[in-house]
């Protein structure tokens, strides 16, 4: 089976859920971004790693904005279940941009990254990357995975939401965030591609929006049938 979760900064808690329990071998826990456990390579964060490489799903994540991109662009680049990733274990995966995985007999596109709402803060502090904004290759491979698959695809996992969904997400908080490119990008593939799912993390709020988009953070979500794991 596969499951989806929100955004986890390196909290290590969150793999100590109960509801995670329920996933057996060769299940697979999808993270909408903001991993965090590849950061800046320190003994606690090795010891994190071992230990979430014992689990005995795979964990894979795409790319947030809060990641470390020079760390993880520095790994070697595999196909797995048909996609790019990083690998940093056994059952660790980064789920690279713009690329299709076949998983459970499950085609799941993956776009990561975005644009941090307080990016002038970050930059400032010198912790803003512009790698977390996709590229222009990176969105035109997405496009070229997609039609390859005649734009019809199970499972769509993005960390940004289409920008029409955010922008009526955006209307019900204070966040500051705004309608970026990506998010147009994204609008663009929710309206040419046939889907069944979409689960994105970047707002931090668990909400199911329609009976296929879904913003997802603490919640454990089974990903082809939609419901939330109890």
């Amino acid at each position: 089976m596969i499951y989806v979760t929100g955004d986890m900064h390196a909290v290590a808690s969150r793999f100590d859920d109960p509801r995670l329990r329920k996933l057996k071998k060769d299940d697979t826990l999808i993270v909408c971004g903001d991993f965090g456990f590849l950061w800046n390579g320190s003994k606690d964060e090795i010891n994190i790693l071992r230990k979430l490489s014992r689990k005995k799903y795979n964990i894979c994540f795409i790319d947030g904005t809060h990641e470390n991109f020079d760390m993880l662009n520095r790994l070697k680049v595999k196909k797995w279940n048909g996609g790019k990733v990083h690998q940093i274990s056994e059952n660790i995966f980064h789920l690279m941009r713009g690329q299709i995985f076949t998983i459970d007999n499950q085609k799941i596109f993956t776009m990561g990254g975005g644009e941090s709402p307080d990016i002038e803060i970050r930059f400032e502090m010198n912790t803003w990357s512009e790698q977390e904004i996709p590229t222009r290759e990176e969105l035109i491979e997405g496009v070229e995975n997609l039609q390859k698959n005649s734009a019809e695809i199970d499972i769509i996992i993005t960390h940004e939401p289409p920008a029409k969904i955010k922008e009526f997400l955006l209307l019900q908080t204070s966040s500051p965030a705004g309608i970026t490119a990506i998010n147009t990008y994204l609008d663009d593939v929710s309206r040419t591609c046939k889907f069944k799912h979409w689960y994105f993390g970047s707002l931090h709020m668990d909400k199911f929006i329609s009976t296929t988009h879904a913003c997802v953070f603490n919640n454990i979500i089974n990903a082809v049938t939609g419901e939330a794991v109890k």
